[in-house]
């Protein structure tokens, strides 16, 4: 059953409104209505269409936070074939927040890592919501080592609120951790691709997100902190979550005019939540795209380009 957001609630009454003739319809209780079914569901994806055509930064952040967004174990199952799941960082234990592992892109080797949430009560518990802890990136930074020695790119898909800020999670040394593994993204002699799909939520995010290439969906957001936290920062008041969201340029658009990403995969009008094949199938193509355009490029090459784009970041700005 397809769940609405506050500000689709218009959407949600005319959906309700064809799915109540339709009953009727089947119990034989109404004359012929196929006309005003038809209607009515125009009605619907034209509101629909209206809505996601103007939505606002915070909008766009309920959207990034739905939880029928595709996930990482789905972008795995459709996009990579001979997916071997690794695990532990050989230092502490096995962090479930991230996940890594080598498989096949069109027959290409490749190294994914991404951030699983969960879908349900049990394994967003499993996958601690999408929190990772330190033995987290340790465990991309082992995977992002074994694909450089192989010369194998990396793929990253990115969707978490923040790394996990836990008393144990920081006497392990959580920040050490992103540090790392936001260096070995940045040395890496391969080609790596960062998309943001969801939620891209402070160091949490760009430990696997400093990339020779960072895309992010549409309706996605990449922030150095929460709407919440940084409200609660700012204001003391994590009740003006929406204010710091409309004013802190965290969409895909304000971030590739900033230079920060550099491209949106379009989402279908009702957001990626409504149309996870075709949202899969457009990140798959740009994968596509990526690995096409770093044919043979060097090592070399590869990291100074890679250098160049981070370091350009803000300086084209009017």
């Amino acid at each position: 059953m397809q769940s609405y957001l506050e500000f689709e609630k218009p959407v949600a009454d005319l959906q309700a409104k064809v799915q109540e003739l339709k009953s009727l319809a089947q119990s034989g209780e109404a004359v012929e209505i196929e006309d005003e079914v038809k209607r009515l569901q125009q009605r619907a994806d034209e509101a629909l269409a209206d809505i996601y055509a103007k939505l606002t930064p915070w909008q766009k952040t309920q959207i990034a936070r739905h939880p029928s967004r595709p996930h990482f174990v789905d972008y795995v199952k459709e996009l990579i074939t001979d997916f071997t799941p690794m695990a532990g960082d050989r230092k502490f234990s096995e962090d479930a927040a991230i996940q890594a592992g080598f498989g096949r892109f069109d027959g290409q080797s490749i190294a994914v890592v991404g951030i699983e949430k969960g879908s349900d009560t049990e394994s967003r518990l499993k996958h601690n919501f999408g929190s990772a802890r330190p033995e987290g990136y340790r465990k991309a930074v082992r995977i992002m080592e074994l694909a450089d020695r192989f010369d194998i790119p990396v793929l990253y898909l990115v969707d978490t609120a923040g790394a996990y800020p836990g008393v144990g999670a920081e006497e392990r040394g959580q920040a050490e951790a992103i540090a790392r593994s936001t260096e070995k993204c940045l040395e890496l002699g391969v080609p790596n691709l960062a998309v943001v799909t969801g939620e891209g939520g402070s160091g949490g995010a760009i430990a696997i997100a400093a990339a020779s290439k960072v895309a992010m969906l549409e309706h996605s957001i990449y922030t150095v902190a929460s709407p919440e936290a940084s409200a609660s920062i700012l204001w003391r008041d994590a009740g003006k979550a929406q204010e710091a969201a409309n004013s802190m340029k965290i969409t895909a658009q304000d971030l590739l005019k900033f230079g920060v990403v550099d491209q949106i995969i379009a989402e279908p009008a009702g957001g990626a939540h409504r149309h996870s094949a075709q949202v899969i199938e457009a990140t798959g193509n740009l994968v596509r795209d990526f690995l096409k355009s770093y044919d043979g490029k060097d090592r070399k090459e590869i990291r100074e380009e890679r250098r160049e784009k981070f370091l350009n970041i803000g300086t084209k700005l009017t």
